[in-house]
């Protein structure tokens, strides 16, 4: 369990050491709990938010499609912040399932990575 879970944090550190946010082009980053999926918008150059999304409040429907439901409800927020590109943050996650939907769905509606 112990190398499974300092692979996890080496491919994290990978992957955050190669992408960075900025105002102009900020970093979508995605947090994927067994439950629950976290997306939001981040300028790492002010270390701000700019925002962000989760399914906490939706009750019906299967994971993947509460996972384009987040990505609806940010591309809403994304709008009034003037946002149309960004750099995609997967975290530790492999890009599968439920990340890859969001970030197939961003795509389809505009976002451009």
């Amino acid at each position: 369990m112990l190398e499974k879970v300092s692979k996890r944090i080496r491919r994290h550190h990978r992957i955050r050491a190669k992408i960075s946010g900025s105002a102009l082009k900020p970093r979508l980053a995605v947090f994927r709990s067994n439950s629950n999926i976290y997306a939001q918008l981040i300028d790492d150059v002010s270390g701000k938010t700019l925002c962000s999304a989760s399914d906490m409040k939706l009750k019906k429907g299967t994971k993947v499609e509460k996972a384009l439901a987040v990505w609806q409800e940010l591309a809403k927020k994304a709008v009034w912040v003037w946002i149309n590109t960004c750099v995609f943050d997967r975290g530790w996650f492999m890009y599968i399932g439920r990340v890859k939907a969001l970030a197939d769905s961003a795509r389809e509606n505009g976002l451009q990575f």
